[in-house]
């Protein structure tokens, strides 16, 4: 039996755990090798969770002698040994030079190590709790004063597997590939400003779905966009068979550049929102029925006649709907020469909208973000917890597999 496919954040650190282990000549023979291992790594993490805690204490980092406002100073340090899971572990624990200093990550008279805290602290991150109350959380149920910039640098070693994971290699032909942004608001310079999010969740021909990349950026372009897709050629993905896009101006012309037989299918629930959200109250249900006709036709030779018809009812109220159609009908229409199946999959983004939902659900707490990093960080974390329940294919998957295996021939040979 085959290994289970490997999430993005264990595929990142088996990578790093590989290099590490050749690098060092590592061998592991049983288990109290995997233990030695573990308990060095636990205390790497300790040691500069406590040293981050006395550079809070001080008000400056290491050397950072220009920013020092004290005149307490950096003494050392003094050993300790800790029991854990995994055996005795020696820590370096940083003194100050008046002894003042107060570790609280590792009290003052502590001498197990609680294996999961740190874990503990990520998971409740990803779960969209704010520093705030995991700080209080780790209070009540543990006894443990954590201040917000502690929790802060815990999850910024983060950082390093979410760029790990952004730059991860991906596979050669993707049968289709949504992608869409989604809005947040980041403290920068002082002042509250509005990023993008670009997201693009991809179905590879086995049928297993995954998100590609995620990336924070200013508002919404195909400039951009564009980028992200160079990065996602140059991460391996030789080709793209279908990409689901909102109406975003530009971007099936940011597409075609760097995938230039990729055919594109504008999001038909994207296009009726921005055409209809004017339509008067009481009109809007007929209005509704009348535009179905066209997106729900059978043919496109069929979907054209009833969009002249829905013009001709009523382009005397609202002119700009049937043109919007018409305008945007290359990509719109894309659809029509489908099968059933395969049209379910593509007319929609909804597969990406989905899990934007999922996304707001756990940063909902979160009105404004510290950074722009703070927000990558959460989002990742929360993107992991959501799609280690993606571990199978859609039912019908075969039926379609079977179809873009006639329709793409050329290209899948």
């Amino acid at each position: 039996m085959a290994r289970k496919k490997d999430t993005p954040q264990k595929a990142a650190l088996r990578e790093m755990m590989s290099s590490f282990m050749k690098e060092n000549n590592v061998k592991i023979k049983d288990g109290t090798d995997v233990n030695s291992i573990m308990r060095d790594m636990m205390s790497v993490i300790l040691e500069g969770a406590l040293d981050e805690e006395l550079d809070q204490e001080l008000g400056y980092s290491k050397y950072d002698y220009r920013n020092k406002e004290t005149e307490n100073s950096r003494n050392g340090h003094s050993q300790k040994t800790m029991h854990t899971s995994y055996g005795d572990m020696e820590l370096d624990i940083p003194r100050d030079r008046k002894g003042e200093f107060e570790p609280q990550i590792i009290k003052k008279y502590q001498n197990t190590v609680t294996q999961d805290m740190e874990e503990k602290i990520i998971s409740m991150y990803a779960k969209g709790m704010t520093t705030g109350d995991i700080e209080s959380h780790m209070r009540e149920l543990y006894d443990i004063e954590i201040s917000d910039s502690t929790i802060s640098r815990i999850t910024d070693k983060i950082l390093p597997i979410v760029k790990e994971w952004q730059e991860r290699p991906l596979e050669e032909i993707y049968a289709v590939v949504f992608m869409d942004a989604i809005h947040y608001h980041v403290r920068h310079e002082g002042r509250i400003v509005k990023r993008a999010v670009y997201i693009a969740i991809g179905i590879d021909m086995d049928g297993h779905k995954d998100v590609l990349g995620m990336y924070v950026g200013q508002n919404e372009s195909a400039k951009f966009w564009l980028s992200i897709l160079n990065g996602l050629k140059n991460r391996g993905v030789r080709d793209i068979l279908i990409a689901c896009v909102d109406g975003l101006s530009g971007f099936p012309q940011a597409i075609e550049a760097v995938y230039p037989e990729t055919e594109v299918q504008q999001c038909i629930i994207h296009q009726i929102r921005n055409t209809t959200q004017f339509v008067s109250y009481k009109e809007i249900k007929p209005l509704m029925a009348d535009l179905k006709r066209v997106y729900a036709a059978p043919t496109e030779e069929i979907a054209v006649s009833e969009l002249d018809a829905f013009d001709a009812k009523w382009s005397g109220k609202y002119p700009k709907i049937a043109k919007s159609w018409r305008d945007n009908w290359a990509n719109l229409s894309t659809y029509f020469k489908y099968p059933e199946a395969v049209r379910r999959l593509i007319y929609t983004t909804n597969a990406i909208e989905g899990f934007n939902r999922q996304l707001r659900k756990v940063t909902k707490s979160k009105t404004v973000f510290p950074s722009d990093e703070s927000l990558i960080k959460m989002l990742y974390l929360a993107t992991m917890d959501i799609t280690k329940k993606w571990t199978g294919h859609r039912q019908d998957w075969g039926q379609i597999h079977s179809q873009l295996e006639i329709y793409f021939e050329e290209r899948l040979s």
